[in-house]
């Protein structure tokens, strides 16, 4: 069998460099590209992959991806991946360019569950606990995902993903991943840290007391760095064996959701695990949360607190069927103690590099 070719977005990021160390560590006999937009940033993954290929470019460079995604035989999205429309389709443009029944091209999208928290935000829930109705599950009730409503988050992006695949399900593969919160320090050449609980690790320790959305009663799932990666992993060697003779046509196509989740918290208990361990390491005075609208925390921390106060909760039963995923990393909690610790020292190189989320 040939070596594949393999275009990744994002391998600066937190998601995209740590999937980049686990595919080129389980395939490293295969042609990897990689897109970046610094130059700088590029040389030091130059350094850390002497092997692989950069394309300078960002993600309005639609013409660059779309020359990119054509000489691939697989496409992982990860740069702003659930948010920026015109990349999506430039990839899906160069795939199709290029690739047919007997030569098909994959299309590993990463979105996120924040489509899930659709109803929260119609509802305006927040800090509030779930509904039933907000449950989902990525195998029996696929239905439901593929008609969420147009402006849930991210639900724009994943129609043009979508879309392509209903064209010729053949030609193009597609399969969406959706990581809900991720935590875990990353094996990425640049970015090793994630959003949601270094944020809140941060805030705490800068303020000293750790915050709360409304009742803290929301609830969201998660996963580990290196889980998610071994499930993109496993979805690239899928695609690598299937070719144009899929024993199971399920995998990619037209219904392929993957929610990567191996377990659920809620934010009000995180929030107070981070205060007890900021606590014990010194970093603050009294292990306190304290209670904040989602209106005060917007205006004092911007968008990304507000995911604190939102229900997103999905089954995550497509991979561990289809490609038998089983995710193997430390449950969050284990973790907080680490994690609370890498933001300490973070502190210490300086405040503006502490607060900078990459």
């Amino acid at each position: 069998m040939p070596i594949k070719k393999v275009f990744l977005t994002g391998a600066s990021g937190f998601i995209g460099g740590d999937a980049l160390y686990a595919v080129h560590k389980a395939q490293p006999d295969w042609e990897i590209s990689v897109l970046i937009r610094d130059k700088e940033k590029a040389k030091q993954i130059q350094e850390a992959y002497p092997d692989i290929k950069v394309v300078i470019g960002s993600l309005d460079d639609t013409e660059i991806i779309v020359n990119a995604a054509s000489t691939a035989d697989i496409v992982i999205h990860t740069a702003d991946s659930s948010d920026h429309p015109a990349s999506a389709q430039a990839i899906a443009d160069g795939l199709r360019a290029t690739h047919s029944h007997s030569n098909p091209g994959y299309y590993i999208h990463i979105g996120g569950t924040g489509i899930l928290t659709w109803y929260d935000w119609e509802h305006q829930r927040f800090g509030q606990k779930p509904l039933p109705e907000q449950a989902y599950d990525d195998l029996d009730g696929i239905d439901a995902i593929l008609n969420l409503p147009d402006y849930a988050w991210h639900r724009n992006v994943d129609k043009i993903v979508l879309a392509e695949a209903s064209k010729d399900p053949e030609a193009v593969k597609i399969a969406i991943v959706c990581p809900p919160t991720i935590y875990g320090i990353g094996r990425g050449p640049i970015s090793q840290r994630s959003r949601q609980i270094p944020l809140l690790s941060a805030l705490t320790i800068e303020n000293g007391e750790a915050p709360v959305i409304g009742d803290g009663l929301a609830e969201w799932d998660h996963i580990h760095i290196h889980d998610l990666s071994s499930l993109i992993t496993l979805l690239v060697q899928h695609a690598n064996k299937s070719g144009t003779h899929d024993p199971n046509k399920e995998v990619f196509g037209p219904n392929s959701y993957y929610f990567a989740a191996s377990g659920t918290h809620r934010w009000d208990k995180i929030a107070e695990a981070i205060a007890e361990e900021a606590y014990k390491q010194g970093y603050i005075k009294v292990p306190k949360t304290t209670q904040l609208t989602v209106n005060t925390a917007k205006e004092k921390y911007g968008m990304e607190p507000i995911t604190w106060g939102l229900n997103s909760k999905g089954a995550a039963r497509r991979a561990k069927k289809l490609l038998g995923w089983e995710p193997k990393g430390p449950e969050l909690t284990e973790l907080i103690p680490d994690l609370v610790r890498y933001e300490g020292e973070r502190k210490k190189q300086g405040l503006e590099a502490w607060k900078k989320v990459n």
